[in-house]
């Protein structure tokens, strides 16, 4: 299925039903009074989240969403039916503006999770309201309510706790497909991901956790170079960041230097995606051997352009080293009330972050 994050439509909540004008016409009545019903309550229109969606595509598709309007009362004193309300499933993580004013009127974030877009317009009365002491026969009916007419701009940010982030052919999607249900496409090739990719990954028999990838980045995404800058906006909502580091690309020195590049990226783009935890994970040790992986890491340690002290890892997602460790120590990090190992600081690191024994971090 294509991925689409962004889409506009048009929402037309229905109609209520006008009031009747009716008289009560029953024998060894002569005198009968008004007995109009009211108009119908139009239906109104809800997004509700569906967890099984990760794409709008479908509203590129059909873009003119209608409701059903009430019917007109009739008299009897019966209230004309309502119109039954529009259920639109959207994606969790869906976000909705009006397209005419700008005001957000929220976001999907929750399985079954209703928001109402398009309120449903009220019933007109009938005569029988208008009745008094000195309007015995009230020839007077309001008609029914118009359906409010939005048009909405949706955009889905992909509800994820951990993002990874890195350079093309850092192995983010390898990492993805081992850790997790999620099946992207693998390559020898820059730019194998295209588009975002979510993954549920299982830690124990209690724990679990989502992870999301995005394109890779290069130098200069931040001014619209590569893919990547475009589907950022996934990560916003993450708490936890995996920056993904090929060992093989070169010298721990050159390896610095792509370091600061990404996350100088991220930076430039939005400081506050920035300034979330960044844990730095080395991969591809097994391409190395497990003695010179840990000369690496630790010279790659020394030299990380990060402002403080954070967690590093060394793991091989194609053979599965160091990965158990991670996601472990991800899984922990992601606890409720676990906040304060949610950091850049060695608090949020095991005790001996900086010593690789070949299937825990490094």
């Amino acid at each position: 299925m294509k991925f689409v994050d962004e889409a506009v439509i048009h929402v037309l909540a229905g109609n209520g039903g006008n009031g009747c004008v009716s008289f009560r016409r029953e024998k060894f009545v002569p005198r009968g009074g008004p007995d109009g019903g009211d108009g119908g309550r139009g239906g109104s229109i809800y997004l509700v989240g569906l967890s099984g969606l990760n794409t709008l595509v479908d509203f590129r598709v059909r873009t003119f969403w209608r409701a059903h309007s009430g019917h007109n009362g009739s008299g009897r004193n019966r209230t004309g039916a309502s119109g039954v309300d529009l259920l639109i499933p959207v994606p969790l993580g869906t976000l909705v503006v009006s397209q005419d004013t700008g005001e957000s009127l929220g976001e999907i974030t929750h399985p079954d999770e209703r928001l109402l877009v398009a309120r449903g317009g009220d019933g007109g009365l009938g005569n029988t309201h208008f009745k008094s002491s000195v309007r015995q026969a009230p020839r007077k009916a309001t008609p029914g309510e118009a359906g409010e007419d939005r048009v909405l701009h949706l955009e889905l940010k992909i509800l994820a706790d951990v993002g990874l982030l890195g350079l093309p052919n850092a192995g983010k999607s390898s990492l993805l497909r081992a850790i997790s249900d999620a099946r992207p496409k693998i390559g020898d090739y820059p730019f194998t991901t295209l588009t975002p990719k979510l993954g549920r990954v299982q830690v124990g028999e209690e724990q679990s956790f989502f992870v999301a990838d995005i394109p890779g980045l290069i130098e200069g995404a931040a001014l619209g170079r590569g893919l990547g800058i475009q589907f950022l906006k996934h990560l916003s909502r993450t708490r936890l960041l995996f920056h993904l580091v090929d060992i093989t690309r070169g010298e721990p020195e050159s390896l610095a230097r792509d370091i600061a590049e990404i996350e100088g990226e991220l930076r430039a783009y939005d400081a506050d995606l920035a300034s979330r935890p960044i844990w730095l994970v080395l991969n591809k040790a097994d391409l190395i051997g497990p003695d010179a992986a840990e000369i690496l890491c630790e010279a790659v340690t020394r030299l990380d352009p990060h402002p403080t002290e954070r967690p590093v890892f060394l793991v091989s997602a194609r053979d599965g080293t160091g990965v158990a460790g991670l996601l472990q120590a991800a899984a922990d990090a992601l606890k409720p009330g676990a906040r304060q190992s949610l950091t850049n600081d060695p608090g949020g690191a095991p005790a001996d972050s900086k010593a690789w024994d070949g299937t825990g971090p490094a």
